[in-house]
């Protein structure tokens, strides 16, 4: 991997790991609905602004509906889920749960995608799983059916992104590729058009509480631009550059920033089960991206 796609990977992971310290503010205020529309509606404005300053060209080369629908499945549905699960799960336990998804990935892969499976790539991803399994036990949640149904909604959120991992590289990349800029606004504008009816509807029928006040909408600003606005940027150029499942390890980082953002922002405490986790992490990690010698 080249060093470039190896900071790009560092710098997601950091930024991702945020996103749920966000959530974990906003989302018991606003509800799931408001909190995954506002936070790809805000990513969508920014954006357009982004790209309108670099003067970007909006060359879709007949790709637009593509990467809408792209971004139902990636976006969409993803961050409502997150949303759900931030209403009952520490923040550091969702960015956890998110390492999962280099497993979907491979499995995806394997049963649908045609991509090999590897038994070094599948030690590395069981690995990884291991060391998230060990980073648990230093939360401070019981398991009761909450943190089992917060689970189920990030495991379902890390099932879409490994859909959407190899729809992009196979819908988008096809054909000379697409900018990732446009890729990550295409998204953003089908995550918007999704979300937009649920919002309106969950606001009609219950809205809620409170609205807020500076720290949740700060949070929301920080969500929407920085964590996905900017974030997605990334993504899509490491799928090009480096393929959906390498992308996809960049969730074995997330842990250990989620840990540490939450260390410096949150006051939550830290344990042994860190460090031997973040070891396993690592371990994971050189075994899913160590270079193969072709045959």
């Amino acid at each position: 991997m080249k060093p470039a796609s190896l900071m790009n990977m560092l710098l997601l992971a950091a930024v991702w790991g945020a996103s749920f310290l966000f959530m974990r503010v906003i989302a018991p205020v606003l509800g799931a609905f408001p909190t995954a529309f506002f936070r790809v509606a805000i990513a969508a404005t920014g954006l357009l602004v982004i790209l309108g300053l670099m003067r970007v060209k909006w060359a879709f080369n007949g790709k637009l509906k593509t990467c809408l629908l792209l971004g139902m499945i990636n976006s969409g549905l993803p961050a409502t889920l997150y949303s759900v699960a931030a209403q009952v799960l520490p923040a550091g336990y969702s960015a956890i749960f998110n390492a999962t998804t280099p497993l979907m990935g491979v499995v995806i892969g394997g049963l649908f995608f045609h991509e090999r499976l590897t038994p070094i790539k599948l030690l590395g991803v069981f690995a990884g799983l291991f060391g998230v399994g060990i980073l648990t036990r230093a939360g401070p949640v019981a398991f009761d059916l909450q943190l089992a149904m917060g689970a189920l909604s990030c495991l379902l959120a890390t099932t879409c992104y490994g859909f959407a991992g190899f729809l992009a590289r196979r819908w988008l990349d096809q054909q000379g590729g697409l900018d990732p800029r446009l890729s990550a606004l295409g998204s953003m504008l089908g995550a918007t058009l999704l979300l937009a009816p649920l919002f309106a509807v969950s606001v009609a029928v219950a809205p809620p509480a409170s609205w807020g006040g500076w720290e949740v909408w700060g949070s929301l600003l920080g969500l929407g631009l920085l964590c996905t606005a900017f974030a997605y940027i990334l993504y899509f150029r490491l799928l090009s550059d480096i393929g959906p499942v390498k992308s996809s390890t960049v969730t074995f980082m997330i842990p250990a920033f989620g840990v540490l953002w939450g260390a410096m922002l949150l006051g939550e405490p830290l344990s042994w089960a860190h460090l031997y986790g973040g070891v396993l992490i690592g371990v994971a990690l050189y075994l899913v991206l160590r270079p193969v010698k072709a045959p």
